[in-house]
Formats: structure tokens, sequence, C-alpha cells
């Protein structure tokens, strides 16, 4: 997984997962007739052990991976699709499979709130696909499209499976993640501790330091977000936000929680329209430019949002 500060989208933002697709009906478990087939070949089910390696294995081979309820009919369907595809394409990409019920926690690192939801996770970045259902050609046109921006990025590795066994995770030899620099992991600690106020400080002095150090402008607009958001109801600050909608600060706390919930679009769009008529434009804007340095120049989302800013604030 990667640390906390991290450039890009971020695994170790928390989200709200939402379950609600439960109550759709129900499919046989996976490899049991009428349900989705048994992982094999180029398809593995995977673990919260296990994806630290995967997000690994991204830097060599594009991983695809389906966050799903195996026993759901619609993603069963779904999973069926994508592992004759997958075959298909014969080890140009890895599919990993993981159960959002049995390890939530993954759900979260990807900031899915609804399943099935597919995922890409490219030289270590994760990369929104779709969500729901699709068919065939559609999904076959989403995986031409993220093989040829993992060629552009360099990753064009492909899998070649034991003979008779389906590929492991990872194929690439598991190395230690390189130590941080001090004030970095002192950060990263007091994060796991939840202590956002010293990640925050942490942060902020690395900055001193360095302000050229984008991992720490990462890093610190993450513990900020944390550390805004903790303890927040969300209904709460919905129902506020729907009540004052020329408060700012209602806004800015609905959208907080909104990108926390992986509900980028609407954190942005949220705010950038508030631009043009706020009588303090400037906390709009440092509050966004924070969202982009959290979300990192690689996500597609970025750049469109930061045009919308310009266009607003002149």
């Amino acid at each position: 997984m990667s640390q906390p500060g991290a450039p890009g989208p971020q695994f170790d933002v928390r989200g709200a997962v939402d379950l609600s697709s439960l109550g759709r009906p129900s499919a046989p478990p996976p490899g049991a007739p009428g349900g989705a087939p048994a992982a094999g070949g180029f398809v593995v089910d995977i673990t919260d052990e296990m994806f630290p390696s995967v997000v690994q294995q991204s830097a060599q081979v594009p991983v695809v991976a389906l966050l799903w309820m195996p026993t759901d009919a619609e993603n069963a369907r779904l999973a069926t699709t994508l592992g004759a595809l997958t075959a298909e394409y014969a080890g140009r990409f890895l599919l990993v499979r993981i159960d959002a019920t049995a390890y939530p926690q993954i759900a979260q690192a990807f900031q899915v709130q609804a399943f099935p939801t597919v995922v890409a996770v490219l030289a270590q970045q994760p990369v929104p696909l779709f969500q729901g259902i699709a068919d065939e050609a559609q999904i076959r046109s989403v995986l031409d499209e993220l093989l040829t921006a993992a060629e552009a990025n360099g990753v064009t590795g492909v899998l070649a499976p034991p003979e008779g066994q389906q590929p492991t995770v990872p194929a690439v030899a598991a190395e230690p993640e390189p130590e941080l620099p001090p004030l970095h992991q002192k950060a990263y600690d007091a994060i796991e501790a939840d202590d956002l106020e010293t990640a925050v400080a942490a942060y902020e002095q690395a900055l001193r330091e360095d302000p050229r150090d984008h991992l720490a402008t990462a890093g610190l607009a993450q513990a900020r977000l944390l550390l805004r958001t903790r303890g927040a109801d969300l209904a709460t600050v919905r129902a506020a936000a729907a009540d004052h909608p020329e408060d700012v600060e209602a806004q800015l706390a609905v959208a907080d929680l909104d990108l926390l919930g992986g509900k980028v679009e609407d954190a942005l769009g949220r705010l950038i329209e508030l631009v043009p008529d706020a009588e303090d434009k400037d906390v709009l804007r440092k509050r966004l430019v924070e969202y982009f340095d959290l979300l990192g120049p690689q996500d597609p989302r970025v750049a469109p949002a930061r045009r919308a800013l310009t266009n607003a604030l002149y």
C-alpha cells in the first residue's frame, strides 16, 4: 500500500463503504453451478495481506481489480465476463478479485462505495475504470484504453503462469519499501496512531525545510483532510450545507466528506460552483488546491478541475 503523502490518488484515504447492493438477487459462490467461475489462470482472489504485493505488481503489468460481492447475481455476471476477457488477453493484465464483504479495508483503500466496481492499478497508482454492469464490448474498449495508457507509462510486462498453475502474486520478488525521511516517518506513524495534529506539524516542518517536497505537500493535504473530518457526522454536515447554500464553511465541510468518501467530482464541482459569487474566493481556491495536491497530477479529474477553477476565478 502507498505510504501517506505519496503522489497521485492515495490508497489509504478512509472512506465509507456502501453495501446496499446486498439486497439484490443472490448467486451461488464462485466455482459452483450458476455462479461466477473460480479463480485461476490470470484471475486471482486476493486478501488484505496480498494487496500490497498487487500494488507492487502493477509496476510490471497492469492490474485490473474487481471489487465485488461474489454471491450477488449482478456481480457474478460481471465477473464471468471479465474472466473470459482476461483469458483472451492472455497475460497482458492480471485480474484480481476482492470480496468487499470479506475485505472492506481494500474497498475503502480504493474509495469504492458501491459494487461491483472495476479499478485499475497502473504503476502503483489507482485508475478508476467503471462502476456497475457493462457489456463485453464496453469492457473491451476500457481494457484497450488501459493497455494503451500502460504502454505510455512503460508498464509492458506480460504474465506467464507456470504450466498447469494459476499465476502467483506477486510475480516480482517483494522488496522492502524504501525508508521514509524522518519527518515523513513521524507523520506516517502519527496518522497510524490517529494523532493527526502531530502528522500535520511534521509535514509542515518538512515543507519548511524543503518547500519543493511534493510528498510532504500531498501528505499535509491528506492529514489536514483527516483532521477536519474527524468525528464529523455526514448527515448533520450535509443537512447544514443544504439548509445554508450560501454558507461557504458549510459547503467546505460537506466537500471534505465527499472527497473522503470517494465522491471526488461532487467535492470539486461543489466548490468550483461557489467561486464566482464568493466574497472570499481565496478560501475556496486554497481548499481546491489542497484537493489537487491530495489527488495528484496523474488523477484525470485534476486537470479539468484546475481549468474550471481558473475560469471561475478570472
